[in-house]
């Protein structure tokens, strides 16, 4: 699957219109699953086993075996574990793809494409609460960094739309929410742009400009 295609409903906005019909029941499920809450942000993973005794429900759920380890690629490796080529090769819609249709990062003379800066942003916005900055992970939650290497990218799409029941935590479904759900793709090959050390931690210094055809997908999925 491809986000980015008006004519083959590859876009964000596709698989967000067959996602919304199932995942509220799913979200409601998750929630029943579980009563306890992400801490603040400042208060961290230490001040919700100090209240609680048990671990905070996760924003994501547990990874697939091992994926959540510290991966280490070879300077100018373009192939990740899990056997994906993140080489750019094509441009759509402000965002860029491999050979196969799945979306990754292009970073020229220390400049990271749009959908990749806007990635670390929402990323920060919705996700660093459990994750930790940067995809660092935290006591309760992995580290989404090392786990988007190993993981396959549809069931990185799968998760984050209708959650997953962990051991001690439950990741809630984010089909329906549309500041994480239109963005998927953005905070993903942000993840993989960082996890392969392409980029450092922190924001991103140098960014392309944000094209027409981003924000008209942008407005598009919004808009639903």
């Amino acid at each position: 699957m491809k986000f980015g295609r008006n004519d083959s409903m590859k876009a964000i906005t596709s698989l967000a219109s067959l996602v919304f019909a199932t995942s509220v029941a799913t979200a409601a499920l998750a929630q029943d699953a579980t009563t306890q809450t992400p801490p603040p942000a400042e208060a961290g993973a230490g001040a919700a086993a100090a209240t609680s005794g048990t671990a905070p429900a996760a924003e994501a759920a547990a990874p697939t075996e091992g994926s959540d380890a510290p991966v280490e690629m070879a300077e100018g490796a373009t192939t990740l574990p899990n056997g994906m080529d993140i080489t750019p090769v094509t441009q759509e819609n402000g965002r860029w793809y491999n050979a196969e249709g799945i979306p990754t990062f292009k970073i020229e003379d220390g400049v990271v494409d749009f959908a990749t800066f806007n990635g670390f942003r929402r990323y920060h916005a919705e996700c660093h609460v459990c994750h930790g900055p940067d995809g660092e992970g935290s006591t309760y939650a992995p580290a989404l960094k090392n786990s988007v290497l190993r993981i396959d990218y549809y069931e990185f799409q799968e998760i984050v739309a209708s959650g997953k029941q962990g051991t001690n935590s439950v990741m809630p479904a984010f089909g329906t929410n549309k500041n994480v759900w239109c963005y998927v793709d953005d905070i993903y090959v942000y993840l993989l742009a960082h996890g392969t050390g392409e980029i450092p931690r922190g924001r991103p210094a140098e960014r392309a400009d944000k094209s027409d055809e981003y924000t008209a997908q942008e407005d598009s999925c919004m808009s639903m």
